[in-house]
């Protein structure tokens, strides 16, 4: 389910890569949960050989580590790349101060070490992605408002004949957050669009040639709604044991900030195009049981003032949805009833009067199916079970809205639900 990785990691600018044919490795940047700026000073990969079940590597490369190629030691690590080149890993990074550059492994893990600037674009702007083209070409592309590409020397540390404004965000509605991949003799840019008013989107252009002209195409995916604050997306599609996806990030925390990786699965028309797909809670496993335990913090879509936020202490950690008001909702796509359920059960908790969940299906232009009176709990990390009768005769896969109504102010917070 979304979001992909354990609660507690916040990995964005997630760049996918597949090697050997088999492990799927994750480089991202990482935002510090509950922070007020975008990343950290280190990157940490996570990786899976079934894309369910992820492990989270040591941290891979640090710009405070000595000897790290970093100008500024105080500049938080911003979007990385990977690449296997000659035998060996190679990690391009970018820090907040604009400086770029690429650190060696052995490891596609990491650590990566023997870092050193790419110039000219070192200190020009930010946002790495790297092709390794069929001839063993190596493309090198970054930029903010103006995309820039070119080909990489034979030592990886310059960008030779560069072309400046492969795309531009006036024209095409580039933001940032770059990444190339190629399929059927087509490289496919797809970027940080910032057409529809704010950059929460994904979309692409397509060219015959790696530096283009690239034709400006369709939105992939958009993250409007995931989060009161949510303002930036960044990722990138990849193909994996024959299946293309897409990961995107979703903001938390009522913030700009705290962003959570997710995925979904694409599909390529005939014509080489892409379709855009929506946010789901389900992500690449399909529908979810209707039995199982969902966290509420996965909900695909949220709306009002309810956020997603998080709880730890040397007992415990876990995420929940927190700050729910009178007439917010919660939406979990998608979920499959397929045994036979009359109620619905939740942990939710509440300092102050409690208020109810009205359960809708689809849409809640529909009638409820049911609903859950929640009562005060005593605090609000002090969660209580409470259950609710829904119609008995509910089947099919379904979209399930959770509507919050109560009095003024906070009514309460929600840990998880179950359909029984």
């Amino acid at each position: 389910m979304n979001p992909i990785l354990p609660t507690g990691y916040y990995i964005p600018d997630v760049e996918a890569r597949q090697w050997n044919n088999k492990t799927v490795y994750l480089y991202g940047s990482k935002d510090l949960p509950g922070n007020d700026e975008y990343c950290s000073y280190e990157y940490q990969v996570f990786s899976s050989e079934d894309l369910l079940h992820w492990h989270m590597h040591d941290v891979s490369f640090s710009s405070k580590t000595p000897g790290a190629y970093s100008p500024d030691k105080t500049s938080p690590l911003y979007a990385p790349d990977c690449a296997y080149i000659n035998n060996k890993y190679y990690l391009f990074y970018c820090q907040a101060d604009n400086s770029e550059g690429f650190a060696v492994s052995d490891n596609p893990a990491g650590p990566f070490h023997d870092a050193g600037p790419i110039l000219p674009a070192d200190n020009d702007s930010i946002d790495p992605a790297v092709l390794v083209d069929d001839d063993g070409s190596v493309y090198y592309y970054w930029g903010q408002y103006h995309a820039k590409g070119g080909k990489l020397s034979s030592d990886l540390r310059t960008v030779t004949s560069i072309t400046d404004n492969i795309l531009t965000e006036k024209e095409h509605g580039f933001h940032e957050g770059i990444s190339v991949r190629k399929r059927n003799g087509l490289y496919y840019l797809s970027f940080t669009d910032i057409s529809r008013g704010r950059p929460t989107c994904i979309g692409y252009a397509v060219s015959k040639n790696p530096l283009g002209p690239f034709v400006k195409k369709n939105i992939i995916i958009d993250n409007t709604g995931c989060d009161p604050q949510s303002w930036n997306n960044h990722g990138s599609i990849t193909c994996i044991n024959g299946e293309w996806y897409v990961f995107y990030h979703r903001s938390t925390h009522n913030s700009f900030f705290s962003r959570q990786v997710c995925a979904e699965k694409i599909a390529f028309n005939d014509d080489g195009t892409i379709d855009e797909v929506e946010m789901t809670t389900q992500g690449i496993e399909g529908p979810i049981a209707c039995n199982r335990v969902i966290e509420a913090y996965r909900a695909c879509m949220l709306s009002g003032g309810v956020y997603v936020d998080d709880y730890g202490d040397e007992k415990e950690s876990y995420e929940y949805l927190a700050n729910i008001h009178n007439g917010d909702w919660a939406v979990y796509k998608y979920i499959n009833f397929d045994k036979n359920v009359t109620e619905l059960s939740v942990a939710a908790s509440s300092q102050t009067y409690g208020g109810t969940i009205q359960i809708y299906l689809d849409t809640m232009e529909s009638q409820p199916i049911g609903d859950i009176e929640v009562r005060e709990t005593g605090g609000k990390y002090t969660f209580h079970s409470f259950k609710g009768r829904i119609k008995p005769d509910v089947s099919g896969v379904h979209a399930v809205y959770l509507k919050f109504t109560g009095n003024k102010g906070i009514l309460m917070n929600l840990k998880e639900f179950r359909f029984m």
